[in-house]
């Protein structure tokens, strides 16, 4: 607890120059308490917003919530936004998580984890903390990281993501007392919540991709990043666009990509800087790291006989943008 610090006198007999042209000074200046706006959290703003017609005039303007939303998820603008920032802000700070919403009775426990963001339209979704050792030699290059436990999504909305770790029931049974539990990284746009399609229930999560690991696997692990920042020329060998590793012939250089991703990850994101951030395999507790562009968690697990992973996605609408991403571990 803070220790109080005392005062030598009270505020009352502070001391100040007296103003001796008073009609220079206004107390109600927009300029001056916009400015003082960017120093105080949500609570204080609303607070102040209260007082009265006039404060609630300048407060809810919305460059004032701009910068307060920018501010607290430390993410940067993102440009056009389909709401006021004063409801993104709420949406996004007020509690409120995707199990609030729907499969109610799945939901065990959650925790947030922060905010990043995406400039590109490509997500990279992966299960590992290092980069295959070895690749197949598959023609599709969708088909080749789906074999690896990775996944690419294309036509993401770009803009502010909001991530969480939730801890669901698995989906083996439907017993209301199940032990069984799933790890769950959880991913959304900042508009999700406050969209139609998703409120009435037309948007629904579906199926993307999964991977099986039949075997003893030392923790649950799923992390999400902006492809951009992982198809430069130090991580890809050269290749300057994802468009360049679809064509035929080009396998070799997304093979190089994926087995130098740790090394500009490190760089960049210290997502792959795993032992910096996952704890001591007797700790079981989740941990996540958040960075500009990627988000990643990790719970160590004890004796196990091999884990399920798999990637849903919802979309605004049948051919709408990726508004939500979900990745799953559940034990086998």
């Amino acid at each position: 607890m803070r220790k109080r610090l005392k005062r030598t006198k009270g505020i009352c007999s502070c001391t100040s120059p007296r103003c001796t042209d008073r009609s220079s000074f206004s107390w109600y200046e927009q300029d001056m308490w916009t400015y003082i706006a960017r120093f105080l959290d949500g609570r204080s703003l609303v607070m102040l917003g209260a007082v009265s017609k006039w404060f609630n005039s300048v407060i809810m303007q919305d460059c004032v919530w701009k910068f307060a939303c920018l501010r607290d998820l430390q993410v940067p603008d993102p440009g056009h936004v389909a709401f006021s920032w004063a409801k993104l802000y709420a949406s996004a700070v007020d509690g409120s998580h995707s199990y609030m919403f729907r499969q109610q009775e799945k939901h065990i426990d959650w925790m947030r984890i922060g905010a990043f963001s995406f400039e590109s339209e490509v997500a990279f979704l992966s299960e590992r903390l290092s980069a295959p050792v070895k690749i197949p030699k598959q023609k599709i290059v969708d088909d080749m990281l789906q074999s690896c436990g990775t996944c690419l999504l294309r036509k993401v909305k770009t803009g502010i993501w909001i991530a969480d770790l939730q801890l669901v029931r698995c989906p083996v049974c439907d017993q209301e007392k199940c032990e069984g539990t799933m790890q769950m990284l959880d991913a959304r746009h900042i508009e999700l919540f406050l969209s139609q399609g998703y409120q009435d229930g037309s948007w629904d999560y579906e199926l993307v991709g999964s991977h099986e690991i039949k075997k003893r696997v030392p923790g649950a692990y799923g992390s999400i990043f902006d492809f951009r920042y992982l198809t430069s020329k130090t991580a890809a060998g050269g290749c300057k666009s994802f468009s360049e590793l679809s064509e035929v012939g080009l396998l070799p250089l997304l093979e190089k990509m994926l087995n130098n991703l740790i090394l500009f990850a490190n760089k960049l994101a210290g997502v792959f800087n795993y032992k910096s951030w996952i704890g001591r395999a007797n700790d079981f507790q989740p941990k996540a790291i958040i960075t500009l562009h990627a988000v990643a968690v990790n719970t160590n697990l004890q004796e196990n006989q091999g884990i399920l992973i798999k990637y849903h996605t919802m979309r605004a609408g049948a051919e709408g943008e990726i508004v939500s991403i979900r990745i799953s571990q559940q034990l086998l």
